[in-house]
């Protein structure tokens, strides 16, 4: 397997679906409170659109389905979504995630954590141990462009205080790694929730966290 040319000084993580297994919840949670709107999505829809801000995924799945998209719409549909991903969410650790950022702290490296998740429910899934390991923390309520804009990456490069051509993404979906990319960083994606094919995109696809350190110059 291929590795990174260059050892980078920081390395950046997307949260659901490369360190949480949240991506089922998600998309129970979508499901179903779109159902009573005679909406039907699939589990692939909500992965492919991962890392998305939620007000950009909504609008868009209700304009294909010619409903139009107000405030009042908007807001209810996601305060059912929020209900339901509490009612059924199990937070459950991929296996090897904790240890690979301590690993990565120990060498050295900067850890930055982005997400589309806006910051509060950042506090209620990540556990504590996790999430004291980042320095910069990019939460979807604090930035105006969500992936597939670089802006959530580029922000976390400046928190990070390290230029963006000297930070490595980890991610797990297209929009994330189009974020990362466009924003000069080097990305390995992770097939934890789609298959190898759909994440061409990035520098190099893994299977799992465990493959991570063998590709990153210590």
């Amino acid at each position: 397997m291929k590795k990174l040319k260059k050892r980078p000084q920081a390395v950046i993580f997307d949260m659901d679906g490369v360190i949480i297994d949240s991506m089922p919840y998600h998309f129970i949670a979508w499901y179903e409170a779109l159902r009573p709107w005679g909406i039907r999505v699939s589990c692939f829809e909500v992965y492919a659109q991962e890392g998305e801000r939620w007000e950009t995924t909504l609008k868009e799945l209700l304009r294909r389905n010619k409903i139009k998209p107000t405030v009042k719409v908007l807001n209810t549909i996601f305060a059912l979504r929020q209900k339901i991903f509490k009612r059924y969410f199990k937070r459950f650790i991929f296996l090897g995630a904790y240890e690979l950022l301590v690993d990565l702290k120990k060498r050295g490296f900067l850890l930055g954590l982005v997400t589309g998740t806006p910051l509060e429910g950042i506090k209620k899934i990540m556990p504590v141990k996790i999430l004291k390991l980042f320095t910069g923390i990019v939460a979807g309520n604090q930035v105006k462009n969500g992936k597939p804009h670089p802006e959530p990456y580029l922000r976390a490069a400046s928190l990070l205080k390290i230029a963006p051509e000297s930070c490595l993404v980890i991610e797990n979906a297209p929009f994330g790694i189009t974020s990362a990319k466009q924003a000069g960083m080097s990305c390995i994606a992770v097939s934890t929730s789609l298959p190898k094919e759909y994440l061409t995109a990035a520098d190099l696809v893994v299977e799992n966290l465990s493959q991570i350190l063998t590709l990153i110059p210590l």
